[in-house]
């Protein structure tokens, strides 16, 4: 347990990105309303996760991290949440189908609500409104009474969330899951992705492999891991008057724990000496993700692990490196000799995503697919050139046949991109380009598992 720490500790500490509310007593009523309500996750659903992640940190899985850029209150719909589950389910097949690894499945999912911003408000013409920071705290429309920064909004978001859970342990643990549904995980309007045969052909195989167990008495139907899969939640911990409001002391360790997801991260712009984030995030026992940026000197990244993991837990920290696809082979192999100098235990994850936003000449915000798979590729040759293991992949993406990302085997183009643009943030992976990228990372877990087998000869 860490020490000198309480839920409420972060307030003494500066605290960037946290919206300003002005009834500070209409704050305060739905902090003590969600101080009443029953955990979304519990502390034992932590702890098997960060013993999985522990395992990615020894080389012996992957961690694959996906879902929405920011979750909505408009898109609440639970074709949304299965299209979206199930596409997490294809790339997780491909992955250890090839790589023969498990496969750690955490979503973006169940409480991905607030988002940083770069400035407190916008203007459109002469109006001048807060700025939309996510769903939890304001709307996205443009008008006074959307953007006033409601405390109410963390209730329904409770609600979403606790309703998203609930279906997605449905789904992870009533037979979806079911490695003889592998054929049904394809969406309907992925027929037209060469991506969508070849995942048919790898379904194929798992059935003929099943079979053959069955053939030698051996029941698939009575082999859990068959039958259903972990699936864990997650979401960056920005909003802690949130956060604070469903942690709870877990009645077995004594320790803290935020019930809000299983894993949190904390963001490239609140990672700081003297943040209020990183100062609550030491206090409880989840995983915690970190993204490293261009900004992150070796010496503050060291000096973040000593205070979010001064035990050295393996499993603990998840680093996931954010640096763009013409940058990422310069700027990564400083950091991860660092931590491999200290002996810090973390999972080295990439987020292909967030360093790869452009303009599109139509003026929508896009990224182009061959910018997201050069960052991966350069990630994967940072990790082999120095011996260390890629771990992860975080992105943003989505079961929705949606047009925000350009290229990919489909194609996407620029003009294309205004027909189906639903975020309400930043662009996201559609289903087609998620499963092309797994085969992508599958590739690159074999050049990894390659190296490894060679330098053990």
């Amino acid at each position: 347990m860490a020490k000198n720490w309480t839920p409420d500790g972060w307030k003494a500490f500066e605290a960037k990105h946290l919206p300003k509310y002005e009834d500070p007593a209409v704050l305060e009523a739905a902090e003590k309303t969600l101080a009443t309500y029953p955990p979304l996750v519990f502390a034992g659903e932590a702890r098997a996760l960060q013993a999985e992640l522990a395992e990615v940190c020894h080389g012996r899985g992957f961690l694959l991290q996906g879902g929405d850029c920011a979750e909505s209150f408009a898109e609440f719909h639970p074709n949304n949440i299965r299209d979206t589950f199930r596409v997490l389910l294809q790339m997780a097949v491909v992955l250890t189908f090839a790589s023969k690894q498990p496969v750690v499945k955490v979503g973006r999912m169940a409480g991905q609500f607030a988002k940083p911003r770069s400035a407190p408000t916008e203007s459109q013409g002469e109006m001048e409104l807060p700025s939309y920071f996510g769903d939890i705290i304001n709307g996205i429309e443009f008008q006074p009474d959307s953007r006033m920064n409601d405390p109410q909004r963390m209730i329904r978001a409770y609600s979403q969330a606790a309703a998203t859970l609930n279906l997605l342990r449905a789904f992870a643990g009533g037979g979806y899951a079911n490695l003889r549904q592998v054929h049904q995980w394809t969406l309907e309007f992925m027929g037209r992705s060469p991506w969508a045969e070849k995942f048919k052909d790898i379904a194929d195989r798992i059935g003929e492999a099943l079979d053959f167990m069955e053939a030698c008495g051996i029941d698939p139907k009575t082999v859990p891991q068959l039958q259903a899969t972990s699936f864990y939640t997650s979401h960056e911990a920005l909003l802690l008057p949130y956060e604070e409001a469903l942690t709870r002391q877990d009645s077995l360790t004594g320790e803290w724990y935020d019930t809000s997801a299983h894993m949190l991260w904390i963001g490239d712009r609140t990672r700081f000496e003297g943040s209020a984030h990183v100062e609550y995030l030491r206090g409880v026992g989840n995983p915690i993700g970190m993204k490293c940026g261009p900004s992150l000197e070796p010496d503050a990244l060291l000096q973040m692990l000593d205070t979010l993991n001064p035990g050295r837990v393996p499993g603990r920290m998840t680093l996931i490196s954010r640096f763009g696809h013409d940058k990422v082979e310069a700027g990564l192999p400083r950091l991860v000799r660092a931590v491999q100098r200290e002996g810090h235990p973390v999972v080295w994850s990439c987020d292909p995503m967030h360093g790869n936003i452009i303009k599109s000449e139509s003026g929508l915000k896009t990224r182009p697919f061959d910018r997201i798979l050069s960052e991966v590729k350069g990630f994967f040759a940072v990790h082999r050139a120095e011996g260390t293991h890629a771990g992860g992949i975080h992105i943003e993406m989505t079961g929705q046949d949606v047009t925000e990302c350009t290229g990919g085997a489909v194609a996407i183009t620029d003009e294309a991109l205004s027909s189906r643009y639903r975020t309400h943030c930043d662009p996201r992976l559609n289903a087609a380009q998620s499963l092309e990228l797994s085969f992508l990372l599958a590739e690159m877990l074999n050049l990894e598992a390659e190296q490894r087998r060679a330098a053990a000869a």
